[in-house]
């Protein structure tokens, strides 16, 4: 018998992986890799700031819930609300609409939404929903008029599409809001039908009516709150349209432009 060779047994795939994860970590980023990830992430936030603002409202949406059962979840709602409108004021930056309107509404709704998160109070509630009610609409607009300034659809319009939705949802909200404060017992509901209206009923409400799928337990009973509701009807149906139409035209000038 010859001699016995002993075969050098290969490194399983878990010891290259933790190989690889002792390298990094005995590497650690230095500030040029710092530098270049965070310049990457600021031009994809200018590239594409309606697809922020898109996910950011989505977000809300499942966090509001949670954010309105107690005092310091009110505050973080104030706070989030900012945000949003930093949002607002960076997506309308890259529409035709003028940015000194957008900056000239948020600065008081910025600062009312500021005093509820220190106060914990709702008494300015009324007042900062008027300020973003038109803040969200003048931005509603100033995106529709964005996706409709030129025969090229980009990625971040696709996004604006969603975020334009979202926006006038928030809008006619913050309107029902207003309503509700100037004339108690507007909106009835099936919980607690004499009482007032929560933040997140009166949003839901604005998304079921603007996408007329009519799924809100959450009725208007007095005349001012059905004109609301009956104008974002057709705010909601006249945006459809809208959309379905620019993409569908587009859709057609596409060969053309090919020839």
């Amino acid at each position: 018998m010859g001699p016995t060779r002993f075969r050098r047994s290969r490194p399983s795939w878990l010891t290259n992986i933790a190989i690889l994860l002792g390298a990094r970590r005995a590497r650690p980023l230095s500030n040029d890799r710092c530098e270049s990830y965070v310049a990457g992430v600021l031009s994809l936030v200018k590239r594409e700031p309606s697809a922020l603002l898109l996910f950011a409202q989505l977000a809300a949406v499942l966090l509001y819930p949670y954010m309105l059962t107690n005092d310091v979840g009110r505050a973080l709602f104030s706070l989030f609300g900012i945000a949003i409108l930093g949002l607002v004021v960076l997506a309308v930056r890259s529409t035709p609409g003028l940015n000194g309107v957008v900056v000239l509404l948020g600065i008081p709704a910025a600062v009312l939404l500021l005093i509820q998160a220190i106060t914990r109070s709702d008494d300015l509630l009324p007042y900062s929903s008027a300020f973003e009610a038109v803040i969200y609409f003048y931005a509603a607009g100033a995106m529709l008029a964005y996706m409709l300034e030129d025969q090229e659809v980009t990625r971040d319009e696709l996004f604006a599409i969603g975020a334009t939705f979202t926006l006038l949802a928030w809008a006619f909200a913050y309107t029902y809001t207003v309503c509700q404060a100037l004339d108690p017992g507007s909106f009835t509901a099936l919980v607690n039908p004499s009482g007032d209206r929560s933040w997140m009923e009166l949003l839901f409400l604005s998304f079921t009516t603007l996408s007329s799928t009519g799924l809100s337990d959450v009725v208007p009973i007095k005349a001012p709150a059905r004109s609301l509701v009956m104008f974002e009807m057709v705010a909601g149906i006249a945006y459809l349209t809208v959309v379905v139409s620019r993409l569908v035209s587009l859709t057609v000038l596409r060969p053309d432009r090919q020839r």
